[in-house]
């Protein structure tokens, strides 16, 4: 099987969400609608309090899972079901939102660093109305493996070198990785065969990825295949390698919902309406 390189390259594109939340978005955007089963990708990060301290409110989603990856600062989530819990530095909350929920996120601090990203996850069409769900994951419980000189990984999902990430049940068979890349450092990672990918730097300049240098807030969508080459530069470098399973289906999204036709969208809007999430 022939090694993945990098077919694409797609910077982030400036913009805001929630109550003007200002973020990167990489994925869901005009130069990359999206890579099945991904349907978003964005970086917040700001120490300007204004940037981000009125969060996001409460707002609804269905048919797919949110990915809340924090690198720095602290969120409170909470639903309409009466969960509620913390995002803390190191902190993954993995969302079913399944059939329906009422969701909001926001910040516990006025100032300081907020930084991290959200990934969105589609959901098969046998698995849209499921009952809604959450993993939400310490920094403790997330493995730290160094498979190579110079090389630190965070396991969020996924297998490498003995470990396993703590994120489970997902039907997308997702890996997400956090990569540290030390100068000069060199690291082989297996990837799934068949797997959609990517690659993301979010620290340091940049990084060699598939024998090619991947720049700073570039993502590179990976080619089918087996192994994926990385390669630290003259400088410290941080990177995202997430891969998950295609589900190969129709899309119809309006926002916050993902389904698979517009009748199921509109569905979803007349059940909102009505209470029904």
């Amino acid at each position: 099987m022939s090694d993945r390189h990098i077919t694409r390259r797609i910077r982030g594109m400036d913009t805001s969400d929630g109550a003007g939340v200002k973020l990167k978005r990489v994925i869901g955007q005009p130069g990359l609608d999206m890579l099945d089963p991904f349907l978003l990708l964005d970086e917040f990060r700001s120490d300007q309090a204004g940037d981000y301290i009125a969060g996001f409110p409460e707002h609804p989603h269905r048919g797919f899972e949110t990915v809340t990856y924090m690198l720095a600062g602290h969120m409170q989530h909470g639903d309409n079901h009466g969960n509620r819990g913390n995002l803390v530095p190191g902190s993954v909350q993995w969302m079913t939102a399944g059939r329906g929920i009422l969701h909001s996120e926001m910040p516990q601090q006025e100032n300081g660093l907020m930084w991290g990203f959200q990934l969105w996850v589609n959901l098969p069409a046998k698995d849209k109305m499921t009952a809604p769900r959450y993993q939400d994951i310490g920094p403790e419980r997330i493995p730290v493996v160094h498979p190579a000189a110079g090389v630190e990984v965070k396991l969020i999902a996924g297998e490498l070198a003995g470990a396993t990430g703590p994120v489970e049940g997902i039907v997308t068979a997702p890996v997400y990785l956090d990569i540290s890349l030390q100068p000069g450092a060199q690291f082989t990672l297996d990837l799934p065969a068949g797997h959609h990918g990517f690659a993301y730097v979010f620290e340091g300049e940049s990084a060699l990825v598939g024998g090619e240098s991947l720049r700073r807030s570039e993502l590179g969508v990976l080619s089918e295949g087996g192994q994926l080459q990385l390669a630290g530069t003259d400088k410290p470098s941080r990177l995202l390698v997430v891969a998950g399973k295609p589900l190969n289906e129709s899309v119809a999204r309006y926002g916050p919902f993902v389904m698979n036709t517009p009748e199921q969208i509109h569905e979803a809007i007349a059940d909102f309406r009505a209470g029904r999430f």
